[in-house]
Order: C-alpha cells, then sequence, then structure tokens
C-alpha cells in the first residue's frame, strides 16, 4: 500500500467511529387537543374510530402523535376552561365535535388549527364562512342537521301514519336552531310538534314523562353528544312509555324503533384526514369542509313488536339494517 493510499485509509478509519456517533435528529412528535363534551367512557367508539383513521395515515400515539383529552363530563360550563388549557398546552390542533364546542374553540384560540368530526350545518351556526372556503382557522366534517332531523320526523309518520302529536327531544343548549325546520315539516305532515327541551341528562327521564303527560304518540331525537351517550336510557325510557322513537343508529341499536343519519363513528374517523393534512403543513381555511353523503337507515323489529307496530313493508325496504 503506498503512502497516499495508507493517510486515505486511516483517515477513514477514523471517521468512522465519528460518524457512527451523528445521530438522525427524532421526528417531531405531534400534539393534538380533543375538546370533548360528554364522558369520556360514553365516547370510546368515537375515539377509537379517530385513533383507526390516525394508525391508517401512519401515526402511532406515543411514537410520532400524542392526544391530550379534555372532557367536560356533559357539563357546558367546563368547555371555555378546558379549551384555555389546550391553548396553553400549545397543541398542534384541537379537535372539536359539537357546534358549541367549536365555537368555545374558536374563542380561546385564532391560530391554532380546529378540526370539527361532526357537527351541524357550520355554515348556518357560524363557525366556518362557507363549505368550500371556510376560511379562519377551523375546517372538517359537518352534517345537515335540519334535513337529517326532518327526514326522522317524515320517516317516523311514514311509519306510523295514524300519529299526530309527536315530541322532539333536544338539547337546548345545541339543538334549538334546528326547530324551526321540524315546526315546517311537523306542519306539512299536519301533525301537531312538542319541543322537549333538555338542559342535561338528568332531565331526560322527567322529559319522557311531560311527554306521556301530553299524550305524544311518537318522538324524534336530535343528535346531541350528552344525548348520544344516553341513547341506551332514551330507548329504555321510550320502551316502557310505548312511544315509538326515531333518532341515530345507536337510538335503535340500544332498543328504540328506528334509528336515520350519518355515523358519527365513521366522521371522527375521518378526521384523522384532516389533522394529517394539517400537520403536513395545509392551512385549515384551505380544506373545504366535508359532508356525509351516506345515510344509514336502522329498523329494530324487536322494538316494534315490544310496541305492538307493525312497519309498513316501504320503509323495512329502504332498512340498511334491520334488527331482528
Amino acid at each position: 500500500m503506498d503512502r497516499r493510499r495508507f493517510v486515505a485509509f486511516i483517515g477513514g478509519a477514523l471517521a468512522a467511529p465519528l460518524r457512527s456517533f451523528a445521530q438522525p435528529k427524532p421526528a417531531k412528535v405531534a400534539r393534538i387537543g380533543f375538546l370533548g363534551l360528554p364522558a369520556a367512557s360514553s365516547w370510546t367508539p368515537m375515539v377509537e374510530a379517530l385513533r383507526t383513521g390516525l394508525r391508517e395515515l401512519g401515526y402511532v400515539e406515543g411514537r410520532n402523535i400524542l392526544i391530550e383529552f379534555r372532557w367536560a363530563e356533559g357539563n357546558y360550563d367546563r368547555l371555555p376552561g378546558l379549551a384555555a388549557e389546550l391553548v396553553r398546552l400549545n397543541v398542534d390542533l384541537i379537535v372539536t365535535h359539537t357546534t358549541l364546542g367549536t365555537r368555545v374553540a374558536k374563542q380561546a384560540t385564532t391560530t391554532i388549527p380546529i378540526v370539527i368530526a361532526a357537527t351541524g350545518d357550520a355554515v348556518q351556526a357560524g363557525l366556518v364562512a362557507s363549505f368550500a372556503r371556510p376560511g379562519g382557522n377551523v375546517t372538517g366534517s359537518s352534517f345537515l342537521g335540519p334535513e337529517i332531523v326532518a327526514k326522522r320526523l317524515d320517516l317516523l309518520k311514514e311509519a306510523l301514519p295514524r300519529i299526530r302529536r309527536i315530541a322532539v327531544l333536544f338539547n337546548v343548549n345545541s339543538g334549538s336552531w334546528l326547530l324551526d325546520e321540524l315546526r315546517r315539516t311537523a306542519k306539512s305532515l299536519k301533525a301537531e310538534l312538542y319541543e322537549a327541551g333538555v338542559q342535561g341528562a338528568n332531565e331526560i327521564e322527567s322529559t319522557f314523562t311531560k311527554m306521556t303527560d301530553w299524550h305524544a304518540d311518537g318522538v324524534v331525537v336530535v343528535e346531541d353528544p350528552v344525548l348520544v351517550s344516553k341513547a341506551k336510557e332514551i330507548a329504555e325510557f321510550a320502551v316502557r312509555r310505548r312511544l315509538p322513537v326515531i333518532g341515530y343508529a345507536q337510538i335503535a341499536e340500544a332498543g328504540g324503533l328506528m334509528g336515520f343519519g350519518a355515523s358519527i363513528a365513521e366522521m371522527h374517523r375521518r378526521a384523522a384526514y384532516f389533522i394529517d393534512k394539517i400537520l403536513k403543513g395545509t392551512k385549515p381555511a384551505d380544506l373545504p369542509i366535508e359532508q356525509p353523503t351516506i345515510f344509514e337507515l336502522t329498523i329494530n323489529l324487536k322494538a316494534a313488536r315490544a310496541l305492538g307496530v307493525r312497519m309498513p313493508q316501504s320503509v323495512l325496504l329502504r332498512a340498511d339494517r334491520v334488527i331482528e
């Protein structure tokens, strides 16, 4: 080996151990906040759907993403304080799932991106400027609440043509803006509407008593995290008082007569798409609001038998799921 080759060899040999100490920089761990209204235990399917969506896009909790959960336990008054906590943590973005929760998050920050996992009409609620160009720091998914709830009323009347007095169960903190559409639909169906608003889950049972005293023939339930988390209790109260009820899918799954709407769990899974886009640099204002395109009708024939109701074939044929 000549002298020049020897020097090159020695130089490379000495440099090799030095290169081994040059470790690549660890990938940044994204930190997202989740502002939840109900108790954590009641929202497990939705959270798992979100986690599934994140895993499908390569995010693993504890490795490249962390989720800071804050739960209001059904207490709306706690939302501003919890949103402020997430802002102080300087999370990369905040995930919300109610109209009020999103509004509170917007009031807490104008710079941290906000992803709506699921809410009613985001434009009508004033959360975004438009579906195509949301503007500001908010994007995500929105379902057309008034139309869906009006369709529930229509389906209940089609299934039970003789009913005339229909109660609508809604949370006054988040669902009052749907009432105008329901009033118009009830009038077109020649039905009377009893507006059964509740402030929280503790008022549901007494409200069913009021519906019975009003001699309601059926009940329509409006989406709300608190009411969704109490689907089992609502279904049980309805069957106990022999009231046909239609709400979201969980109502029928829990023993109520019918469920119609978009999958809230699927909307949470889809929230991962918006999270991924934002973490990779896209601004929320440049991500159009999405609306679900698939709405499912679920019919519980066991509940129908318990209520002495015979479901028309025309309604059964349109069902995506029939629970025997």
